[in-house]
C-alpha cells in the first residue's frame, strides 16, 4: 500500500466514522461484502497489518490474514529473534518477496504510519500496554483474550478504543462459530423460558508444566530480549519455564490463570446469551486452590458462584468440577449446552428452530478475521467488540479475587467496583514495573 493511497483511504474511513446522521456513502465505495474476493480489493488498497507476538496464536492469526486477500501482512514483532524470523519467512514466502519487516520492540512497529491494524498475541500481561499504545497510534486491533491481567487493564483498553475511535476485535473466536451464536440466540429469544441458571466450565488442573528443568535461574538464550519479555511484570531470574507454553499461563506474573485465560471463552458466551450475568449486580463466592511448585503459582482449580437479586445464578468451575466444559443455559422450559464439540438441547426439537426475522439475531460472522477486516472498512463494531471482551475478562478476574480473599464479594457492574471492600478494589489494578505504565 503506497503512503499516498493509505492517507486517502484513512481520510475516507475517518469521514465515514464521523457521520452520525443521513446515509453513509463509504461502504458503497468499497462494499464490505467484497472483502473475500481478491479481484475486489486492489493490492495498493489492502489493509496493512502488523503482528505483535509471534508464538502459536500470533502465527495462527497471521496465517488467517495471509489467506484473506483484503489484508496484507507487512510486519512482525517478537522479543525472540528466532520466532519473529520464522513468521517473517512465512509471510515473505506467501507473497513471494522480502517485504515483511521484523522488530524486537512493538513501539517501532506502531510508529509506522503505513500500518492500519495490528494483531496483539503476546502474553496477557502485555495486552493493555500494547493495545492502549496502538489506539493512540491510530491502529485498529485484533487482540487476543483476556484483556489483561487486571480489571483496570480492560477498562484502559475499552476507554482508549472509544477515545481514539478504533475498531477492536477480541480474539474470542467462538462468536464466529454458528453453534455458539445459535445457542445464544435460542437463550436470548426465550426458547428455554426464563433463564434461571448459567453453568460455565473451562480446563483447569489438566494443564501441567511441560518445561522439563527445575525452576532455578538459567542463562538467557541468545536472541531473546528477556527484559522486554518481562516488561511491566516483576523482574525474576530467567528460567525457560517462564517462557514455555503452557507454563507461562500458570504463572501469576504473566497471566491470571485458566479461570480467566480459558474461562473467558465460555464466560463470553454466557454473557452473550444471558446479558444479565454481566449487567446486573451480583454476590460472588469462589473456592479453589493455588499452584506452588517454585515456578507456577496461579489458580489451579475453582468453584465460583454468582448470585443475582433477580434469582439468576451463574456457576463457573474448572472442567468436571462439577460443570461440564462449555456453557449451559438452564431455563424453566428446557436447557441448552454448547461447547466446541457440539450443541445439545432439551427439548431436542430446539436444534431445528429457525430464528425469525422479528427475533434477536446476533450476527452472521463465519470468520473472526474476515469480520474484523469488514469492520475496519465499515467502522462498525465487530462480532466481539471491546466491551464484550472486557466483560468476559472480568467475569473471570473477579471470582479469582474472591478466591484469593476467601470471602464473599459484592460486585457492582455499573461502577465496575466491589461494594464496601477497599482491599478487594485494590486488587482490580496490578502494579507495573517502572518505567511501564498505562
Amino acid at each position: 500500500m503506497s503512503q499516498d493511497r493509505n492517507i486517502t483511504r484513512r481520510g475516507l474511513l475517518k469521514r465515514a466514522a464521523g457521520i452520525t446522521t443521513g446515509a453513509i456513502a463509504f461502504p458503497y465505495i468499497v462494499p464490505s461484502t467484497s472483502l473475500g474476493r481478491a479481484e475486489s480489493v486492489a493490492p495498493s488498497d489492502r489493509i496493512a497489518i502488523g503482528c505483535i507476538g509471534a508464538g502459536g496464536q500470533g502465527t495462527g492469526n497471521t496465517k488467517a490474514f495471509l489467506n484473506n486477500p483484503a489484508a496484507r501482512m507487512v510486519a512482525v514483532c517478537d522479543v525472540a529473534e528466532a520466532r519473529r524470523q520464522i513468521v517473517k519467512d512465512l509471510i515473505d514466502k506467501h507473497y513471494g518477496d522480502k517485504g515483511c519487516a521484523a522488530y524486537g520492540d512493538f513501539r517501532d512497529l506502531l510508529a509506522r504510519q503505513d500500518i492500519d491494524a495490528v494483531v496483539i498475541a503476546t502474553q496477557d500481561h502485555w495486552h493493555a500496554l500494547i493495545a492502549v499504545a496502538a489506539a493512540r497510534a491510530g491502529k485498529d486491533m485484533y487482540c487476543e483474550k483476556p484483556l489483561g491481567v487486571a480489571v483496570a487493564e480492560g477498562q484502559a483498553i475499552r476507554d482508549a478504543v472509544g477515545r481514539y475511535g478504533r475498531v477492536f476485535q477480541t480474539g474470542t473466536q467462538q462468536r464466529s462459530d454458528r453453534k455458539f451464536r445459535f445457542a445464544c440466540e435460542l437463550a436470548r429469544n426465550g426458547y428455554v423460558g426464563k433463564i434461571q441458571t448459567v453453568k460455565v466450565a473451562a480446563p483447569g488442573p489438566r494443564y501441567k508444566r511441560k518445561y522439563p528443568k527445575p525452576p532455578g535461574a538459567e542463562p538467557v538464550p541468545a536472541g531473546f530480549d528477556y527484559e522486554m519479555y518481562v516488561g511491566p511484570a516483576p523482574m525474576k531470574p530467567y528460567n525457560g519455564g517462564r517462557w514455555a507454553w503452557p507454563d507461562w499461563y500458570l504463572i501469576w506474573d504473566y497471566c491470571a490463570g485458566f479461570i480467566v485465560n480459558w474461562g473467558v471463552h465460555h464466560l463470553d458466551i454466557a454473557n452473550w446469551g444471558c446479558p444479565a450475568v454481566g449487567n446486573e449486580p451480583s454476590e460472588i463466592e469462589c473456592k479453589g486452590s493455588y499452584r506452588n511448585d517454585g515456578l507456577t503459582d496461579n489458580i489451579n482449580d475453582w468453584q465460583a458462584e454468582f448470585t443475582y437479586a433477580s434469582g439468576l445464578r451463574m456457576t463457573h468451575t474448572n472442567t468436571d468440577n462439577p460443570n461440564k466444559q462449555g456453557c449451559r443455559f438452564e431455563g424453566d422450559k428446557g436447557w441448552i449446552h454448547v461447547n466446541r464439540q457440539g450443541i445439545w438441547t432439551e427439548p431436542a426439537s430446539l436444534l431445528k428452530v429457525k430464528i425469525k426475522p422479528n427475533e434477536t439475531s446476533l450476527g452472521d460472522s463465519t470468520s473472526h478475521h474476515a469480520n474484523f477486516l469488514d469492520c475496519i472498512r465499515s467502522r462498525r463494531d465487530p462480532i466481539a467488540p471491546v466491551e464484550a471482551g472486557h466483560k468476559a475478562s472480568y467475569l473471570g478476574l473477579v471470582p479469582e479475587i474472591a478466591c484469593r480473599l476467601q470471602r464473599k464479594l459484592k460486585w457492582n457492574p455499573a461502577k465496575e467496583q466491589f461494594a464496601d471492600d477497599r482491599e478487594a478494589n485494590q486488587m482490580l489494578t496490578r502494579p507495573m514495573r517502572s518505567p511501564w505504565h498505562l
